[in-house]
């Protein structure tokens, strides 16, 4: 992760920043992806130029929500909607997070705090060169593909194990309140859209677990919402089904990229 802090001192202007659709934002815009290729590139490979574009507006917009208007910080917001999905900031997992953005500082001081706890989560928990995120995804494409596991007491008591065998150094991050937090929201998003199986409101917490709580409506992950709202799909059942081998598409893309990193 480059240090935001060498953009601190150019700012964009709220005009600016509303106008990121026009000319005078435009080359922010270009400059943003073109970080985004290669920040994230695996990422930015299976959704195409045109849906990272739509992203990183959608980045800016909410980096300004928070009061982020010079240059560095809202490249910074970005970065971290790559690593922890677009609704980090409220996202229960990343409490964190929430904490630092509406914190009572202004937007460098605060920046700086989020600087440092991104770093701190990088050493932590994605390990060197994102060796843990790798193991992680691995895990998650092997989970797809076996029987559920036996029982653990409750579903929630049993996402929980799902969650801490497949990312443990994540898991112990977060802590068990704040994934408590995680899989009480997943579940019931699961079964609003009907998924009544266990296996099914497990996956959808595990999505929220690795690409964000927000993943059903985030840009980057553009695969997810379109299976959920699928008119052409009326069972649930098949729904989910549907989403669980997607995810597993997805999975195979993105872990044949490391592959090929790691050959090359």
């Amino acid at each position: 992760m480059d240090d935001f802090r060498e953009d601190a001192v150019l700012v964009i202007s709220e005009q600016h920043m509303a106008a990121l659709h026009r000319t005078a934002g435009v080359q922010f815009e270009n400059e943003m992806v073109a970080h985004g290729l290669q920040f994230a590139p695996k990422l930015a490979k299976v959704i195409g130029e045109e849906q990272l574009r739509r992203a990183i507006r959608a980045g800016s917009t909410r980096a300004q929500q928070h009061g982020f208007t010079q240059r560095g910080p809202v490249r910074l917001c970005i970065e971290a909607m790559f690593l922890f999905g677009s609704a980090f900031d409220d996202d229960p997992q990343y409490p964190w997070a929430r904490a630092i953005l509406q914190a009572d500082a202004e937007q460098m001081t605060r920046a700086n705090r989020l600087y440092e706890k991104v770093l701190d989560y990088q050493q932590k928990v994605s390990g060197p060169d994102g060796v843990n995120t790798r193991e992680a995804l691995r895990k998650l494409a092997q989970l797809s593909q076996r029987p559920p596991a036996p029982p653990h007491g409750s579903i929630e008591d049993g996402v929980m194990w799902e969650l801490a065998n497949v990312f443990p150094e994540k898991a112990a991050y977060a802590g068990k309140e704040a994934l408590r937090g995680l899989v009480a929201e997943g579940i019931a998003a699961a079964r609003k859209a009907g998924f009544e199986a266990a296996r099914s409101q497990t996956a959808v917490v595990m999505l929220m677990f690795m690409f964000g709580h927000g993943c059903s409506d985030d840009l980057l992950y553009p695969w997810i919402a379109r299976t959920l709202h699928d008119p052409r799909i009326a069972d649930p059942a098949v729904r989910a089904d549907r989403l669980e081998r997607k995810a597993l598409t997805w999975l195979s893309h993105v872990l044949a990229g490391h592959k090929e990193r790691a050959t090359a």
